[in-house]
């Protein structure tokens, strides 16, 4: 769809990017390691050339640690097809990685020389990749990649952007973010919560299994767009591991379940448990408890 709706060659923009479909990152969830993500990532490239014709640069771990950056600085012939790129849909950039947060702050009344401090200092934190952009007549938007998340998750990054231009920004979040790592603008976006919707929604309850199994894909229906919209805060974090292990249940009563619908729902509620803090655990310790006793149950 991207390189039927997208030509580059009309396209304007000041972020960089190589093609309509520009990167495909496949990331390791609970259970999975770094080698099958790179073994999925040569599956699709080769698909994407054989099948879309477009051509296919590997990095990250799927291409021994390269760089983003170095394959858009050009001179690199692709890895799948080529040597020319497709001419109104350029390539398609494939790799395996570890979760990142792409995350974007706007500050108004700051011009891009003003922000080049901002951009240094931001580079100055731990996996925190940085750029500048003009945004709008007067404001720059600050355009980030954290990844090490266990260093400097959204939180602290919002923070420490906010002090070093002296004001508060406007956050974005571009994606999904692990909800260990959220912090402001990261609302309805946590990557849980998404993983937990999906899995109700992908849930096939018996259609000819009469009224009660009709409720059942209602329900089932209503919870997955109820969780996308899941906050940030303890409350909701807590309740994210209890709904997810609930689905877990409630999908195996109706018969609807299998191995990934069940994975889905591990990871989200696995992740939900690792981002509570200490004071939760004291002041709901029954129910945290209970958390990990169905996690330990599987």
């Amino acid at each position: 769809m991207a390189a039927e709706a997208i030509d580059l060659r009309r396209h304007s923009g000041v972020h960089p990017r190589l093609g309509a479909a520009d990167v495909i990152p496949i990331v390791p969830l609970r259970g999975a390691g770094t080698a099958q993500a790179s073994e999925a990532a040569h599956r699709l490239g080769r698909r994407i050339w054989q099948e879309l014709r477009l051509p296919v640069f590997y990095y990250g771990a799927a291409a021994s640690g390269r760089r983003l950056a170095d394959i858009r600085r050009g001179g690199l012939a692709p890895d799948e097809g080529g040597p020319d790129l497709h001419p109104s849909a350029g390539a398609v950039c494939v790799g395996a990685r570890a979760p990142l947060v792409a995350y974007n702050i706007v500050f108004e009344g700051m011009s891009i020389p003003a922000a080049r401090p901002l951009v240094r200092g931001m580079r100055l934190l731990p996996g925190v990749q940085a750029l500048a952009f003009r945004m709008g007549a007067d404001g720059i938007q600050l355009s980030m990649n954290l990844t090490r998340l266990e260093e400097a998750g959204v939180g602290p990054v919002y923070e420490a952007a906010s002090a070093l231009a002296g004001r508060a920004g406007e956050p974005e979040l571009v994606g999904l973010c692990p909800v260990g790592a959220a912090g402001p603008g990261c609302a309805g976006g946590l990557l849980e919560a998404r993983l937990a919707a999906a899995a109700a929604g992908a849930a096939r309850v018996r259609r000819d299994g009469g009224e009660e199994h009709e409720r059942l894909a209602a329900r089932l229906a209503a919870e997955g767009e109820s969780l996308k919209a899941l906050g940030t805060d303890q409350e909701a974090i807590l309740g994210g591991a209890e709904r997810a292990l609930a689905l877990i249940r409630v999908i195996r009563a109706a018969g609807a379940g299998d191995p990934e619908i069940e994975a889905f729902l591990e990871a989200a509620a696995s992740g939900f448990r690792r981002a509570l803090g200490r004071g939760t655990e004291r002041d709901a310790a029954a129910r945290v408890a209970l958390v990990d006793r169905w996690l330990a149950a599987g």
